[in-house]
């Protein structure tokens, strides 16, 4: 039979879900004669809940060819190369998870088996002293990867921070100049549906204009304005896991250094985050409002900044978790109108990356074909169980004893998915990999060994070298760390040198 294909899109809500959208769909559609269109509100404030990202940005930007210096350029961006976490493993305790690996694998084991046996024969060298870009950040320093590696230890990645609010606004000027995206300008008040096959057929919004489509993109955010409130899509809620359901933020003055990674400090009822930008500092704090009142939570945050507050703090309240069904009908919810996982490992945008690419992976044509919904459905909810999976890994292996928030998250049932990830590491130093993991072995390793969750014994097959051949191997690794290090720049150096349109010439030698 004749296709019918898609020649309308309606994209409902902007900010970074639907300017992210809105590009690369305009991007990867360009060609075909579909017209896309996005409204959104001037009424209607975005979250920004976080302004950190992980490197699968920099793939997103490749995918709409842009520059990801113009991009630093244009939010205020800031590099990161991972996340410090302060006091999760108890106070005075400090590791990091890094955008890269750690060590040098060799005959096919794992460099943390050979790491393991080491540890076994006295030597107490952290993990974290084998990871190039752990040094390079805990100087403050910046040094991009090679193109072509000399080994493992060159194999690293890098992000941005950067203000979301001037990120939608790049993209939009983007989308709207280059790509022929129409934007509008209004407040959806109505939803209509067809009677017979229940699809959405057009929004009227408030100064009575009526838009019609054949695909609804839902970015409304928390309100989920078309999968959640029209077509009622259940919401399936992990409170019981990840129990923290508030944030207060606030940004302020840059009093310390500009260190290029992201800031989580574990606190009485959950944590803080330090987003440093060009010229101020994101911060917030997330927490269990069964535990801490807002204005405890204001309070607290206040007290903790480095500078002056520019702004009164703001409360954020949201639920953990997803709707049960992504894409309903023809309508596919994008960012926080499909779910919502906390910032903590900085996962918001990718979330939003990952199902524009799964819908053109499945893009429907008029007759929405109920096996496309029904594999985009299954991959959604099995990454965000996944990225679940590795934010309650961070709680559970908590050691704040004695704090009732905390002592709680020790406590709570894991899902079977995660407590299997537990046994296969902590018996034999196993990292298995699951369809759709966002995160890779080397994450796992650093929360695994950061929170002190290490096997009793090595692989067998680490014994292939002794213990002082090895030691003269670790020994190597940590010069030539030390040696690439020395090369970095200091942080704020490197993005004046970004003020050209070219890539910086600090990098890692091949």
């Amino acid at each position: 039979m004749p296709s019918d294909p898609i020649g309308a899109i309606l994209i409902v809500g902007g900010g970074s879900a639907g300017w992210m959208t809105a590009n690369l769909l305009a991007t990867r559609l360009k060609g075909l004669p579909i017209a896309i269109t996005l409204i959104e509100s001037a009424e209607i404030a975005t979250v920004g809940v976080g302004e950190a990202t992980v490197p699968a940005i920099r793939d997103y930007l490749r995918a709409i060819d842009v520059d990801a210096f113009e991009v630093m350029r244009a939010s205020e961006g800031t590099v990161k190369l991972g996340i410090a976490f302060e006091d999760w493993a108890g106070p005075g305790t400090s590791f990091f998870h890094p955008f890269g690996r750690f060590g040098v694998d060799a005959f096919s084991v794992p460099f943390h088996q050979y790491w393991l046996k080491q540890r076994a024969h006295a030597d107490p060298t952290p993990l974290g002293d084998y990871c190039l870009p752990i040094a390079v950040a805990r100087a403050g320093k910046v040094l991009l990867p090679p193109d072509r590696p000399a080994n493992d230890l060159g194999v690293f990645d890098w992000a941005f921070h950067f203000d979301a609010g001037l990120f939608a606004k790049y993209l939009s000027a983007r989308a709207q100049a280059t790509l022929g995206v129409t934007r509008i300008e209004g407040t959806v008040t109505h939803v209509e549906r067809d009677g017979e096959d229940g699809n959405l057929r057009a929004v009227t919004l408030a100064d009575g204009r009526r838009l019609s489509a054949d695909l609804f993109i839902d970015c409304s955010g928390f309100a989920s304005r078309l999968l959640g409130q029209t077509l009622g899509e259940p919401f399936e809620d992990w409170s019981d896991l990840l129990p923290c359901d508030r944030a207060v933020a606030v940004a302020c003055t840059q009093e310390l250094e500009l260190s290029p990674y992201t800031r989580s400090q574990a606190h009485e009822a959950g944590w803080q985050w330090r987003i440093p930008l060009q010229h101020r500092v994101g911060n917030g704090y997330v927490y269990s409002s069964a535990h801490l009142s807002e204005d405890e939570a204001c309070a607290k945050l206040l007290a903790r900044l480095e500078g002056a507050p520019l702004a009164d703090p703001r409360t954020i309240r949201f639920r953990t978790g997803h709707r049960r069904k992504v894409w309903s009908h023809n309508c596919v919810a994008i960012g926080l109108a499909a779910g919502f996982l906390e910032p903590l490992e900085s996962t918001g945008l990718t979330l939003i990356q990952s199902g524009i690419e799964r819908l053109l992976a499945h893009f429907p044509d008029r007759g929405f074909d109920p096996s496309l919904a029904d594999e985009f459905n299954r991959i959604t909810r099995l990454e965000y169980a996944r990225i679940r999976d590795f934010l309650v890994l961070h709680y559970w292996a908590n050691r704040r004893h004695g704090e009732p928030f905390w002592d709680a998250c020790r406590a709570r049932t894991l899902p079977e998915s995660l407590a299997q990830r537990i046994r296969a590491f902590t018996g034999a130093g196993k990292l298995p990999r699951f369809e759709w993991d966002s995160f890779q072995p080397p994450s796992w390793l650093a929360m695994f060994a950061g929170f002190g969750l290490l096997p009793p014994r090595h692989d067998p097959l680490a014994d292939r070298q002794s213990s002082a051949d090895l030691a003269q191997s670790f020994a190597r690794m940590r010069e030539a760390i030390a040696r690439a290090a020395a090369l970095a720049v200091p942080h704020a150096q490197f993005l004046a040198e970004c003020g050209a349109a070219t890539r910086p010439a600090h990098a890692v030698p091949a």
